[in-house]
């Protein structure tokens, strides 16, 4: 389902009147508008279908060698308070004789941070995803981000960061394979 834009324009030249400020000013004339299509653009991942993402993209192959996808920038929206979060987000899953495209990989994080969301919960999702949609033998996600709701307000912390991980499968039942993954992303991983 696609946001209603109009709707959401008219919501947020209410909200600048409730805020006290004048939508017809100079500055503020086109921010409805503005604001609406942003709106629009990161929230785009709902209506969206995992399978779809992937299968587009999956190919036979004899392998179950474990990949790794790290540093992958995400920008959410916190579900909490509206305001942003981004990080990086790492993925390794252990193939069962498909191997998808590694972009199909990237869309599917995308795909679920560009809706409202916790961090908790995102993680949880794409995990699973690419567990359900590749029938991965094992998935592991890994999470750290900075959440403005916490920068800008209330306790401001600046330096912060909230680290969540998913563990599927082999990730999860083997001690060894979840510190194969753990030691990968570690090695020249970008700092947020």
């Amino acid at each position: 389902m696609a946001a209603n834009v109009e709707k959401i324009e008219a919501l947020v030249k209410q909200l600048l009147i409730e805020l006290g400020e004048d939508p017809e000013r100079e500055g503020l004339i086109k921010t409805p508008e503005r604001v609406a299509k942003s709106l629009a653009f990161l929230t785009s991942g709902y209506g969206t279908d995992p399978h779809k993402v992937i299968q587009e993209a999956c190919f036979n192959q004899n392998t179950n060698s474990m990949v790794v996808i790290k540093n992958i920038e995400i920008y959410s929206i916190c579900e909490h308070h509206l305001l942003p979060f981004y990080g990086r987000c790492h993925v390794g899953y252990i193939c069962n004789g498909k191997v998808p495209g590694c972009s199909k990989i990237v869309r599917l994080v995308e795909m679920f941070a560009r809706r409202l969301q916790i961090q908790e919960r995102l993680t949880e999702e794409i995990s699973c995803a690419v567990q359900e949609t590749i029938g991965a033998m094992g998935v592991g996600v890994m999470i750290e981000a900075r959440h403005l709701c916490m920068m800008m307000r209330g306790v401001e912390k600046q330096n912060s960061i909230l680290v969540t991980s998913s563990v599927l499968g082999a990730f999860r039942d083997r001690p060894a394979t979840r510190q194969e993954f753990l030691s990968l992303i570690e090695r020249d991983k970008v700092s947020i």
